[in-house]
C-alpha cells in the first residue's frame, strides 16, 4: 500500500513520545513492504533528512516550517472562538497548499495523522472527496486528560485559573474529537481504556488497539557507567508537558522529602528537554538534579537504582514506562501511569497511589538490591513479550486490512 504519514515533527530522532511512536510505526510499515510518504512540520534537529534512517524508510519526505502562535493568538481564540486550543495549534495555510499538492500528485491508500495536533487536517482532506482511507492516530483520548488536569487543579485555589481553563478545553475538545472520529475511516487508540473513551463518539465505529512499542534491544546494551549515587530515583520525559511537570511536583513535594528522613542521601533525577519555568526552583535542592535534554535516557535507566512514575494525570500506554521496564529497571508508579498496560499485575511494576503507600516501597526498593534486579528482570521479560514493534506491527497491519476488506 501507499501510505502518507501526517505528524507535528520530523520523527527523529526518536527521544520523545509522539517521535518514538511514529518512527515506530514508519519503521515497521516498511519492514512490512508499504511504500510511504512522510509530510511533517519543520522541528530542531540539526541532522540532514537525508542522513536520518527515515530518508530509507520513506519514498517522499517534505518538511514545512512550523507556524509561530503567539500567546495574544491563544488568548483571542479562547474567547473569540469555539475551538480548542490543540485543534489550532499547528493550523498553517502552507501546511494546506502543500498537503493539498501531495495528495494530488499521489493516489494513497491511506492518510494517516500522528495525533490530535495536526488532525485539524482531516477534515480538510475529507473535503477533497479523496478515495484514501483517513486514519486518526489517536496518541490520547485527549478530552479526559484535559478533564483529569482540570480535576487536579481544582483542588488547590492557586491553580483554579488553570482548572478553569482545562474545564473549557476539555469540553471544546470532546466536540472535536467527536468530529474526527466520526469523519475517519479508522481510529486508532494506544490503550483499551483510550478506546473506551473514543468509542462513545462513535459507537458504531470499532476502534483497534496499537499500542505504543519499543525497539526492546537498543535497551539491553549497556551504556557507559554513570555515578548517580547509591539511592538514585529517577523520572523522565518532555518536562514541558503538564503530566510530568506535575508529576515532578508532586514528587518532589509530597514524597522525596519523607524518603530521605529514612535515607538522606537519596536523590532523585528529572531528566527530559524543556524543563517548564515551574520546575527552576527544584534547582535550589542539592538533592534534586534537573537535566533538561541529554544525548540518551539509557545511561540513567540502567544507572539509577529505582524509577518512579508519580503521574496524576494523562492517559495512553506511558512510553517512558516502557523504556524503563526495557532497560530491566525496578519501577514504583501510580495506576494512572500503569493504565493501558495489559496485565499489569505480571509487569515487574508497584503501584502505589497515595504518597505514603509510594514512600514505603521506594524505602523498601532502596535498601533491597536483590527485590529491585528480580523486579527489573520480570519487566524486561514483560515488555519484550508484549511491547516490541515485533508484536506490535501486526496489529497495524490487521487494522488496515479491516478498513479495505470491510
Amino acid at each position: 500500500m501507499k501510505i502518507l504519514f501526517v505528524t507535528a515533527s520530523f520523527p527523529y530522532p526518536p527521544q520523545q513520545g509522539g517521535a518514538l511512536r511514529t518512527y515506530g510505526l514508519l519503521h515497521g510499515l516498511h519492514q512490512a513492504g508499504h511504500e510511504l510518504t512522510l509530510l511533517s512540520f519543520s522541528s530542531s534537529v540539526n541532522t540532514p533528512v537525508s542522513e536520518t534512517p527515515l530518508a530509507a524508510f520513506c519514498k517522499q519526505i517534505e518538511i514545512i516550517e512550523a507556524p509561530q502562535r503567539t500567546k495574544t493568538q491563544r488568548i483571542r481564540d479562547l474567547f473569540l472562538s469555539t475551538q480548542p486550543d490543540i485543534a489550532r495549534r499547528l493550523y498553517s495555510e502552507p501546511f494546506v497548499e502543500g498537503l493539498k499538492q501531495i495528495i494530488t500528485a499521489n493516489h494513497f491508500d491511506i492518510i494517516q495523522f500522528e495525533g490530535i495536533e495536526v488532525a485539524c487536517y482531516l477534515p480538510i482532506v475529507r473535503q477533497m472527496g479523496v478515495q484514501s482511507k483517513l486514519v486518526y492516530d489517536a496518541f490520547n483520548a485527549e478530552a479526559a486528560m484535559q478533564y483529569a488536569i482540570y480535576q487536579v487543579d481544582s483542588q488547590n485555589p492557586r491553580r483554579w485559573p488553570a482548572a478553569a481553563y482545562s474545564l473549557v478545553q476539555s469540553r471544546r475538545i470532546a466536540q472535536f474529537e467527536r468530529i474526527l472520529c466520526q469523519q475517519a475511516d479508522l481510529v486508532i487508540a494506544v490503550s483499551p481504556e483510550d478506546a473506551a473513551q473514543l468509542q462513545h463518539y462513535s459507537p458504531k465505529q470499532r476502534i483497534p488497539v496499537v499500542a505504543n512499542g519499543i525497539f526492546v534491544s537498543d535497551y539491553e546494551t549497556a551504556p557507559s557507567e554513570l555515578d548517580l549515587g547509591e539511592h538514585s530515583l529517577m523520572f523522565t520525559g518532555k518536562m514541558d508537558y503538564r503530566p510530568n511537570v506535575d508529576a515532578a511536583l508532586w514528587f518532589s513535594e509530597q514524597v522525596l522529602p519523607a524518603v530521605q528522613q529514612k535515607i538522606p542521601d537519596t536523590k532523585f533525577y528529572i531528566v527530559g528537554q524543556q524543563p517548564h519555568r515551574s520546575l527552576e526552583n527544584l534547582r535550589d535542592n542539592p538533592t534534586i538534579v534537573v537535566t533538561g535534554w541529554v544525548e540518551s535516557v539509557l545511561p540513567y535507566l540502567k544507572n539509577a537504582q529505582l524509577y518512579v512514575a508519580p503521574l496524576r494525570m494523562g492517559s495512553g500506554t506511558r512510553l517512558k514506562i516502557l523504556e524503563a521496564m526495557a532497560a530491566g529497571a525496578a519501577i514504583v508508579a501510580t495506576s494512572i501511569a500503569a493504565s493501558g498496560l495489559k496485565q499489569t499485575r505480571d509487569s515487574g511494576i508497584q503501584v502505589a497511589d497515595t504518597p505514603d503507600r509510594m514512600i514505603e516501597n521506594i524505602n523498601q526498593l532502596l535498601l533491597d538490591p536483590l527485590r529491585r534486579a528480580e523486579l527489573g528482570s520480570a519487566a524486561q521479560q514483560y515488555v519484550r513479550q508484549y511491547y516490541d514493534w515485533a508484536v506490535i506491527i501486526p496489529n497495524l497491519l490487521a487494522a488496515y486490512e479491516a478498513i479495505h476488506s470491510g
